[in-house]
């Protein structure tokens, strides 16, 4: 870890308002001393990650958590359990994937090109709004797809996200604008978002497994 790298880390350390009372001195401590870099070591030390600022590597670091969750319970499912709905009504666990990927485009065209919702291309909405609004377009449209297709489409968004995330700083990530609710939601809110987002449909994805023996 280099000077600046271990600077940012505890400055961050000792002003993040998670660190409540109630942690004890021995965790926060091995906690400053943890490797910033993202490995699969320290996936579950949220914290600054190196090659970021300290806000958005806390959130980056969770979002990476997340994702790991989520691969390590789809990885090894067939074409036809990624196809399988519970109804009529229901979706799938790949078109649940493949909206997740929707998702995080969106956001990033919302607030990495700081487009106002919905505005964005015909070619992007081609490719992006029937896995994004789901429903019955999604249930006619979102099938026949092995895992390792729902995992690039993963990868090659989050890799942009990643990127994205590089060129920016902790003013921006604090940034308000109107959103949610049409009340003030800065950006760390809406990527927030994405990441509970992907929770919410593990769970739904988890309770699908099951239905189907699991």
């Amino acid at each position: 870890m280099n000077k600046n790298a271990k600077t940012n880390r505890r400055n961050f350390l000792k002003g993040a308002t998670f660190l409540g009372a109630g942690i004890a001195a021995a965790s926060f401590m091995n906690f400053a001393e943890a490797s910033p870099s993202s490995t699969s070591d320290n996936l579950y030390l949220i914290g600054p990650q190196e090659g970021y600022t300290p806000q958005i590597g806390t959130l980056l670091s969770t979002m990476t958590m997340m994702r790991k969750w989520v691969i390590d319970t789809v990885k090894d499912l067939s074409i036809e359990e990624l196809d399988y709905q519970i109804d009529d009504q229901s979706n799938s666990i790949g078109a649940m994937l493949l909206h997740l990927a929707a998702t995080e485009r969106y956001y990033q065209l919302h607030t990495f090109d700081e487009m106002e919702w919905g505005t964005w291309g015909e070619d992007i909405k081609e490719e992006w709004d029937v896995p994004s609004g789901l429903g019955e377009k999604g249930r006619a449209q979102i099938k026949g797809n092995d895992i390792n297709y729902y995992l690039s489409k993963l990868e090659e968004v989050r890799e942009v996200t990643k990127k994205e995330f590089a060129k920016r700083d902790d003013d921006w990530i604090m940034e308000a604008t109107s959103f949610f609710e049409n009340k003030p939601t800065n950006n760390y809110c809406k990527w927030f978002h994405v990441c509970e987002h992907e929770s919410n449909h593990r769970g739904q994805i988890k309770f699908i497994l099951k239905r189907i023996g699991q």
